[in-house]
Order: C-alpha cells, then sequence, then structure tokens
C-alpha cells in the first residue's frame, strides 16, 4: 500500500467514525428531555416499581428476547422491513396499548414491544449488508440490546463500555449470549415499566419510552454495524475503532451531520 493509500484510508476512517459519533451523541436525548418535562430522575423511576414487578422484569426479558430472536427474525419472511419511522411508530401505538391498563397491560407489552425493538435493530443489519440469520449478526443484534437504554442516564452521558460486550459474546452462542445480555436489558426494561405506571398520564408516557426507546436502538444498530462494517472494510481491530469512537464522543460538539 502506497502512502497516498494509507492517507486515504485513514481519512475515510475519521469520517465514518465522525459520522457513527453523531448518532452515538444523539441517541439518548429524547429520552432524557421527555423525562426531565416530566420531572422524573432517571435513577428514581426504578424504586417507583413494585418489588413484586422487579422479580418479574428479567425472567421476562429473556422470554421476550427468545421469542424476538426467532419472531422478528421469522416474520421477515411476511412482513418486510420497513423504513426507521415505520418501526418508530408502531412501538410507540405498542406503548400506548401498554400504557392504558397500568402495570399489568405495560408487563402484558414488554415482549411485544422486545419483538418490534429487534425487528427495527435486524432491519438496519441488513441496510448494512448483513444476513440475520448469521450467528455473528444475531449476536451483534443482541450487543445492541447491552447499551444503557435512553433513561440510564438523566445527564444524557452515554456509556461506550457495552461495546466491549462484542468480545464476549464472539465465544457464545445466541442463547447464552440472551443469559448475559438479560440482566442488563432488564435493568433498562425497569426504567420503562415504572415510567408507564406513573397515574394518570400512562398511556402517554408508555408512547414517550417507546419512541424514545426505539430512536435509541435505532441509532445503537447503527453504531453496533457501522463499527463492524468499518472494521471489515479497513482491517482496523474493532475494538481500535471503539476507542477512536470514545475519543470523538468525548468532544463537546461533532460538527458532521447526522445522518439519515
Amino acid at each position: 500500500m502506497t502512502e497516498t493509500d494509507t492517507t486515504a484510508v485513514t481519512i475515510n476512517i475519521e469520517a465514518e467514525i465522525e459520522a457513527i459519533a453523531n448518532r452515538y451523541q444523539s441517541a439518548s436525548g429524547l429520552g432524557v428531555q421527555i423525562f426531565n418535562m416530566l420531572n422524573w430522575p432517571a435513577d428514581a423511576l426504578l424504586s417507583r416499581l413494585p418489588e413484586n414487578a422487579r422479580g418479574k422484569v428479567e425472567v421476562l426479558t429473556v422470554r421476550g428476547l427468545e421469542a424476538a430472536m426467532s419472531a422478528a427474525s421469522g416474520s421477515r419472511a411476511v412482513v418486510k422491513d420497513q423504513k426507521d419511522w415505520v418501526n418508530t411508530a408502531t412501538a410507540t401505538a405498542a406503548g400506548v396499548v401498554g400504557g392504558m391498563g397500568g402495570l399489568p397491560t405495560a408487563l402484558a407489552e414488554l415482549p411485544v414491544t422486545v419483538t418490534l425493538l429487534m425487528r427495527a435493530i435486524q432491519a438496519i443489519a441488513t441496510e448494512h449488508g448483513y444476513d440475520v440469520d448469521e450467528e455473528q449478526t444475531r449476536k451483534d443484534c443482541l450487543l445492541v440490546f447491552a447499551a444503557n437504554g435512553p433513561l440510564t442516564d438523566a445527564k444524557g452521558e452515554l456509556d461506550l463500555n457495552f461495546l466491549a460486550s462484542r468480545g464476549t459474546l464472539n465465544g457464545v452462542n445466541v442463547f447464552i449470549g440472551i443469559g448475559l445480555i438479560a440482566p442488563r436489558l432488564a435493568g433498562v426494561l425497569g426504567r420503562k415499566l415504572a415510567a408507564q405506571t406513573i397515574p394518570v398520564i400512562g398511556a402517554a408516557t408508555a408512547a414517550a419510552t417507546n419512541y424514545s426507546y426505539t430512536g435509541y436502538y435505532q441509532q445503537m444498530a447503527h453504531v453496533v454495524f457501522g463499527l463492524r462494517r468499518l472494521s471489515e472494510q479497513t482491517g482496523t481491530p474493532f475494538a481500535d475503532l471503539v476507542e477512536m469512537l470514545r475519543d470523538k464522543a468525548a468532544q463537546p460538539k461533532v460538527n458532521s451531520a447526522l445522518g439519515a
């Protein structure tokens, strides 16, 4: 490779990382804004969830992920991948239904929402050129769920450490991967369920949470699959790209516009 070629590749990597960083930085903004307006700090949400419900969340999360991994992939043969906004609208509507009856309907809605989120993530994997029936792609879809979620940090600061889970998932099968990811996702979904039980505005809050969650995980899917594709295209180790993203995301402002 010539010196010019090396420079060209470096410029390409920097441009791609900047675009991915824009997605990353914008991911949790809406969720934080919504709950700041409601004056419910994110860290206080879990304390609002009844203790008996907390015990159900992880079990339902495991069941939801197992069903979602199969149902979301299988449904693609019947219902084609949709645009991001269609997936967001569908998940938002599910949130309205789930929030109308308080905690019981919110719990019943949980696996439906997880499946819808998985479909949205799989659509983005396909957009980046990956086959969602391949083992590594299925694990990368799970990796998206390892992110903290839009309500985890009221300051809007995101955790890039979830990308380190990629190495952990590489050595296991999909169902073991579900067991590794489920506890983290259960904490994220617990906040969502607690938010949906806020009196009077439960349905509106449920719609808002599903809207923000869908947008968040779609952006995180673009981050994961964007990094994976960039690694394959340039031969740069995935971990090195994560560090480049960490440095870029730490900057106060990323200048390039967010991709569609």
